[in-house]
């Protein structure tokens, strides 16, 4: 097997286990605040919504940072950097005893999070440049995989063990991770010559990147695509117990809801993937963001569940198109050595794309009712499909 296809399997497993262990918590997060001592609907209502966002919030201000220093030392150092990083937050996590601890720690997650961003920047340098789309929306799956897994087996293990012990075992996976990182995967990065490049801030490095209009326009785009998605998001059990006739289910729905996208996420993140290594990717990422635009009009008039999955399953086969696209055009616009830096501030817009989506869904959805917001985000993902289009095109006309 070719050196890159071993890497990719490495960091697939290693970005599977990262997703995995941050979202593990999701199922049981309110319990596990009831037991720190939270009562009340309301304060364990906002506890957790300040818990889940604050991993957002330090993960969009220190991503750009640690992609630079990855830039001038390594990508390899960064991953083992997250990894056994997150490892050690997560495993503190279960010895947490109130709900300010684990605040702080959820806010140090972000503060040392990062693998995804680390990985997909070193696929980009070890994967040939024709295999890119396939490479980097393989890798797309497995962070995807982990995101809909992880709430599955954290569940299971809650119901089966209690809460603090999968702390423990998902920081023992974590290590396991870094570990396989540490000992298979090999990085050619000429330290001396990055560091003999001038160095350059954070604000600098962001003026530079953005010299190369299509560098904005992709973290637009995953801004825009991360925000739309999860707008509609704190509304989808209300939404489900409007048009489901099975209300003793509204939870498992929910699940699915969540679970279906992510799936069709997996298939579709490698075959677009490939198909955009063999045609124009830019055709590939205007066509999805348009399909995905279209398939939130049946969410928003989904006259039942099995309408409502049927979409949801459309949505993810077209963001399977979309992230690993926009991440093979940043690998071709950025220049040698800024690779960290260009996919740290991507993740920094996905960043801010989740901390900003579920807030603002949840306020506009008092105004505009439930299908309204399925209708906001068709209009956005629309307008951000046919800026894409003409941007494109315009850069294609020759000066």
């Amino acid at each position: 097997m070719s050196r890159w296809k071993v890497v990719l399997g490495i960091l697939w497993f290693g970005t599977f286990l990262m997703m995995a262990g941050m979202t593990m918590i999701m199922p049981f997060l309110p319990l596990y605040l009831q037991q720190l001592g939270i009562t009340g609907e309301h304060e364990v209502a906002f506890w957790s919504g300040a818990i889940y966002a604050s991993t957002f919030i330090t993960s969009f201000l220190f991503q750009p940072l640690w992609a630079q220093i990855a830039d001038r030392y390594g990508r390899k150092i960064m991953l083992l950097r997250s990894g056994f990083g997150m490892a050690a937050v997560i495993i503190l996590m279960g010895l947490s005893y109130n709900a300010w601890q684990l605040l702080a720690l959820r806010l140090l997650n972000g503060v040392v999070s990062g693998f995804q961003p680390a990985a997909t920047a070193l696929m980009s340098t070890i994967a040939p440049r024709v295999r890119m789309g396939f490479a980097l929306g393989t890798l797309q799956s497995g962070g995807v995989a982990g995101s809909i897994i992880g709430p599955l087996i954290g569940g299971l293990m809650a119901d089966l063990f209690g809460f603090r012990p999968i702390f423990f075992v998902t920081g023992s996976l974590l290590i396991l991770a870094s570990l396989l990182v540490g000992f298979f995967v090999k990085e050619r990065f000429d330290r001396e010559a990055a560091l003999a490049k001038p160095k350059m801030s954070i604000l600098r490095s962001f003026a530079e990147l953005s010299k190369i209009p299509q560098l904005p326009a992709l973290f637009t785009v995953t801004f825009i695509l991360q925000f739309a998605f999860l707008s509609a998001m704190p509304i989808i059990p209300l939404y489900i117990q409007n048009i489901s006739e099975d209300v003793t289910r509204i939870a498992f729905y929910s699940g699915l809801v969540g679970s279906i996208t992510g799936l069709s996420n997996i298939i579709a993140s490698p075959v677009l993937g490939r198909l955009a290594d063999r045609i124009d990717p830019h055709k590939i990422l205007w066509i999805s963001l348009l399909g995905a635009a279209v398939s939130y009009v049946p969410q928003a008039t989904a006259g039942g569940i099995t309408q409502l999955l049927a979409a949801r399953f459309l949505l993810g086969l077209c963001m399977g198109g979309i992230v690993p696209t926009v991440n093979a055009l940043i690998t071709r616009y950025t220049p040698d050595g800024m690779q960290s830096r260009a996919f740290g501030f991507n993740t920094s817009s996905f960043s801010l794309g989740s901390m900003l989506g579920p807030s603002v869904g949840g306020m506009l959805s008092g105004w505009i009712g439930f299908s309204g917001i399925f209708y906001f985000s068709a209009v956005l993902m629309l307008l951000n499909g046919i800026w894409v289009y003409v941007f494109t095109r315009a850069m294609a006309k020759p000066s």
